[in-house]
């Protein structure tokens, strides 16, 4: 088991290390603004704990982060750290009333938002780049992550320093590689946990560089930044995943500078990783984690992928699948996920009933269903929340939207139960064409008829120009439900 020493601070362990390793010179950022050395971001992160400490932040008080990915992104959040105060990350993009709303319920002492932007950075021109760290221990809260989910409303989970160090030597070091040359490239964005860890924690550990920009990221937008910066890690998800194979650009993309690609945060359907291989030769690695665990904990690992599986569980971690009592289900059925590990949070905020549920014990007992196949690797079979029961039988919503998705015409979709006058529920689907015809709805319905059995058929298909979206960028199953039930 991987234990830090008790006085342990995640900036220290991120950045003031590559400093006392020699690594200073070496590269740490690609911004929009330039490029930093750790010397560098070491010196921004020094001043920002100063400047945030003169707005009143102090030891295990809040900061709300909301700015784009950039480097003062990165200097807040190492200057809060270092601060020991506790870092809340949040979307730039919420509306003021969102982000009041936020700081309200996290009781932020100070917040950092796109209209503090200019102000913050001019203090920090004025601030020493020299800064004595405020002793931590290891079981202090660190981050706050909120828990992604489908239905809008955000949790927020408490995580320690030891949860960040733990995945990073289990997850980034020991079971993917990284490694210094690396250049890390994301989809999502820094306030996002599974980012935070891949697309910053995990290079800055090992001395790599990542790639930030502010951009809303387009598959036009990656392909510029893959070309021009040559990217060793891609950090994608799924629907980005589809984006990519499906542009007619595709076919011209140089990706040889990718050692891997991985993929997190919504289930990879089959059809997709095998387009993803056949357009790109990229190897493509889907994996699961949660902010209750902070980052992966279950991945297909190098040169061991296998399709339509989230692979087997990260080396130090206990995974299992158990039924609704907590009993280990027999080998091929599924059940429910419990994983424990050093990296589990420690509660929600504000949320003891539903903390006391979810966290039992070591472990952190998720509403994930899965099953695992005589080699240990796992298959996401759905969410005990979303599952459908449709004529008298359980459906999992993600089996029709990988089929639907094999369809030509089908460029993204999301199914969700809609209960009837009768008080029956029936799957309907919602589809971002890539074609038009009168009789598409019906061509959908055949193909699915054709693949699978018939009750899991969608009744109804709705053309749509986008799905709405949680503030982690998941399908709001939710907001589609209202929008029939309204």
């Amino acid at each position: 088991m991987l234990t830090p020493s008790e006085e342990f601070n995640l900036a220290d362990y991120l950045l003031d290390q590559r400093i006392r390793d020699g690594q200073g010179d070496r590269l740490a950022l690609i911004t929009d603004d330039g490029q930093l050395t750790y010397a560098q971001v070491q010196s921004l992160a020094n001043q920002a704990a100063h400047a945030l400490a003169a707005q009143g932040l102090e030891r295990e008080q809040r900061l709300l982060l909301a700015l784009p990915d950039s480097w003062d992104y990165v200097a807040a959040l190492f200057g809060a750290l270092k601060l020991g105060a506790v870092v809340v990350m949040a979307n730039p993009a919420l509306s003021d009333q969102e982000m009041t709303e936020l700081a309200h319920y996290v009781r932020a002492k100070v917040t950092l938002t796109l209209d503090q932007r200019e102000d913050f950075r001019s203090q920090l021109r004025a601030q020493s780049p020299v800064f004595e760290n405020v002793v931590t221990h290891r079981d202090d809260i660190a981050l706050w992550l909120f828990s992604g989910g489908t239905t809008g409303r955000p949790k927020a989970v408490l995580q320690s320093h030891q949860s960040f160090f733990n995945t990073t030597e289990l997850y980034a070091k020991a079971f993917l590689g990284y490694r210094a040359e690396d250049r890390t490239l994301s989809v999502p964005k820094l306030f996002f946990g599974y980012a935070t860890g891949s697309n910053l924690f995990f290079p800055f550990s090992v001395g790599a560089s990542a790639i930030l920009f502010e951009d809303k990221c387009t598959p036009e937008v990656l392909f510029a930044k893959i070309a021009r910066h040559r990217p060793t890690i891609l950090v994608n998800v799924p629907t980005m995943v589809n984006h990519l194979v499906s542009h007619p650009e595709a076919g011209q993309q140089d990706f040889s500078c990718l050692r891997f690609s991985t993929s997190a945060g919504e289930a990879l359907p089959e059809a997709l990783y095998h387009r993803w291989r056949e357009v790109f030769a990229c190897e493509l690695l889907d994996g699961l984690g949660t902010a209750e665990m902070w980052h992966v904990f279950l991945s297909n690992a190098p040169g061991q992928a296998r399709a339509g599986t989230l692979g087997r569980p990260v080396p130090g971690f206990d995974v299992k699948i158990c039924d609704d009592s907590g009993v280990e289900v027999p080998q091929g059925q599924v059940g429910r996920l419990w994983v424990a590990g050093d990296s589990r949070a420690l509660c929600y905020w504000q949320r003891g009933e539903l903390s006391q549920e979810a966290l039992r014990g070591r472990y952190y007992v998720s509403s994930d269903l899965m099953s695992c196949d005589p080699d240990g690797y796992f298959s996401y079979c759905g969410r005990a929340d979303e599952m459908l029961k449709v004529s008298g039988r359980w459906l999992a919503p993600q089996e029709v939207e990988s089929c639907l998705l094999t369809h030509p015409a089908v460029a993204e979709c999301a199914v969700v139960g809609i209960v009837g006058q009768d008080g029956l529920t029936r799957p309907h689907a919602y589809v971002i064409a890539t074609e038009t015809g009168d009789d598409l709805e019906d061509q959908l319905k055949a193909h699915v008829l054709a693949q699978l059995e018939a009750y899991k058929h969608p009744r109804r298909v709705y053309f749509v120009d986008e799905l709405p979206r949680t503030h982690l960028g998941k399908v709001n199953r939710a907001l589609l439900r209202s929008a029939q039930s309204s």
